[in-house]
């Protein structure tokens, strides 16, 4: 946490583990803030399997693509506010009392949307769920870094993803297990309040982080949970090096102006965390993560899996791939770096978006043609009226018939690849082409292809998950300067969200523009332009004690000839 600390001999994974019976209490601090990322897992994944059943009981939901929008980015609205308020409560009221103030409003949210009668009220419930989320983002990684010993620093803050992660695997398993249940995804969403309250409980039991309580004056307070944390021989050197970097803010503090925006980007160090911060957590959303995390299952239909529970069920595999990503991150953020594993993950990234893309393009041009004889053994007044009425229908396909209208649906010849009918979409053509045993499709097309838009989808996760899922959240809790650090933080969560939500909220109008290939060739571009940004702005904070990054931000300029080997003598302050 505080002070120097040699770098450790064994790996900061290993020594991680070893708490477990060296030092348990580090983990149970760890652990009781991490259901944080939890809850932010939790309502990640619950909302894109929940949505398919929504879109079922809400005929508006279904026909409306900006209300499937609406109904996950409010939540991201939510966070919104609740990451830009974050700060203040972090930083007024302590990392504690604003993990419990984001329980409450989460379990709030929680019982909100499982008693909707509407698309209305679970959008109300939806936001409040968005306020926790976006509260907790902050304070529970803030509170485990301020909370750790400095070598397992980034393991433990990685702990943070892994349940983000664990959450969003255990949101599909739950998913699963309410499919055949009455009220389906009233039951998906309502659960959720369960890990809020038991997270309410276990902080009601721990202390406040010790940074914030030296600083706030009650420095016996902060000792006494420093020599839990530490070894005997390590503690007093803690103690000083708090009480030197906070009695250095707060001088800092007095002999200043108050905060703002102006301050901050006139301070070298604060200005070049800014960049380094919020550049990693936009390219983080930008390269599409929480298309993959809220609509997966839709993703796996536009892939040509017809199937409520089948989608489901290979979005419970792709989450289980995130959730051991995030384990691997563990091992690896401070063994090999948070630079160089960024940097790895692009390059994945980069290749995944590429198949993807390839995947996609190929089901779209080889999607299955409409065959009029098909859809004349249905009942004519079943047909759909754009296929009826089109002066080109001999050359409509599967693809053509569902963007012709979201009134149509298309159901697959017994032999899925083969020409079927284009028939209006509701529950009773629906049943009728089920009964016939044949597959039902309003989101994608049968395809030979969705296969390997599957694995596209699995090596992106693999790739994203140990690297960008994990870096920009341990470097954001790194790289501030001490006095800044709950503004910034604020600041860097609000940022994220803000990118969230425009990705999430046009992730599904794109695709429907655009079609699904070009939009995941879209977060490709993006990704390559990534790797340039994190190679010339972001800094290596591996092993740097946290009063040490200000100094290093101070002495480091940005050079975008990145391949010339830099003289530190030279660097520009």
């Amino acid at each position: 946490m505080e002070g120097g600390v040699p770098e450790a001999d064994m790996s900061a994974f290993r020594e991680c583990l070893s708490l477990s019976w060296k030092n348990p209490y580090v983990l149970r601090l760890a652990f009781s803030a991490g259901i944080g990322g939890l809850l932010f897992g939790y309502d990640t994944g619950v909302i894109s399997g929940a949505l398919l059943y929504i879109r079922d009981e809400f005929i508006e939901v279904d026909r409306k693509t900006w209300l499937q929008e609406a109904i996950v980015s409010t939540a991201i609205a939510g966070a919104i506010l609740g990451a830009s308020v974050g700060g203040w409560i972090n930083d007024r009221f302590g990392r504690k009392k604003g993990i419990v103030i984001a329980d409450t409003l989460f379990f709030i949210g929680s019982v909100i949307m499982a008693a909707a009668s509407g698309p209305a009220i679970l959008i109300l419930g939806r936001v409040f769920v968005g306020i926790g989320v976006g509260m907790a983002s902050m304070a529970s990684p803030l509170y485990i870094s301020e909370a750790s010993p400095t070598r397992v620093r980034g393991a433990l803050v990685s702990l943070n993803s892994f349940l983000i992660t664990g959450g969003q695997f255990l949101s599909y398993l739950i998913n699963l297990a309410f499919t055949k249940a009455p009220g389906t995804w009233r039951w998906m969403l309502g659960v959720a309040a369960v890990p809020a309250l038991l997270q309410i409980v276990l902080m009601l039991t721990l202390p406040e982080s010790p940074r914030w309580l030296y600083r706030k004056g009650k420095e016996e307070e902060a000792k006494s949970i420093l020599k839990k944390i530490y070894p005997p021989h390590e503690v007093e050197g803690e103690i000083q090096a708090l009480k030197e970097s906070v009695d250095m803010e707060i001088k800092e503090a007095e002999s200043s102006e108050k905060i703002n925006i102006v301050k901050l980007l006139r301070t070298s160090a604060v200005r070049r965390g800014l960049y380094a911060g919020v550049g990693l957590l936009i390219f983080q959303q930008f390269v599409g993560i929480n298309t993959v995390m809220y609509y997966s299952p839709t993703i796996v239909q536009l892939a040509g899996f017809a199937s409520n529970r089948t989608a489901l069920l290979l979005s419970l595999i792709i989450s289980g791939l995130n959730a051991f990503g995030s384990i691997l991150s563990i091992y690896f953020i401070d063994k090999t770096g948070r630079k160089k594993l960024a940097l790895i993950s692009l390059c994945g990234v980069v290749f995944s978006l590429v198949l993807l893309t390839a995947a996609f393009r190929e089901s779209e041009i080889h999607s299955p043609m409409v065959s009029a004889i098909q859809s004349s053994q249905f009942n004519n007044n079943n047909t759909c009226p754009d296929y009826k009425t089109a002066l080109n229908s001999a050359e409509w396909t599967c693809m053509t018939c569902l963007k012709a209208s979201p009134s149509c649906g298309y159901c697959a010849a017994d032999d899925k690849f083969l020409p079927g009918a284009c028939l209006i979409s509701n529950d009773g053509t629906k049943k009728m082409c089920g009964d016939d045993h044949r597959a039902w499709y309003t989101r994608g097309c049968p395809s030979k292809y969705g296969w390997a838009a599957l694995i596209g989808l699995a090596l992106y996760i693999i790739f994203f998950s140990p690297g960008m899922g994990t870096v920009p959240w341990v470097v954001n809790s790194e790289i501030y300067p001490l006095r800044y650090r709950g503004v910034c933080g604020g600041i860097a969560s609000t940022t994220v969200w803000i990118s969230n939500l425009i990705v999430s909220e046009s992730f599904l109008s794109l695709t429907k523009a655009l079609g699904t290939a070009w939009t995941f060739m879209m977060f490709g571009i993006v990704a390559i332009v990534a790797i340039f940004f994190v190679i010339i702005f972001v800094p290596e904070t591996k092993g740097v004690p946290m009063e040490e990054v200000e100094k290093m931000l101070e002495q480091r300029s940005v050079q975008f000839k990145f391949w010339e080997k830099r003289d530190s003598g030279s660097e520009k302050h």
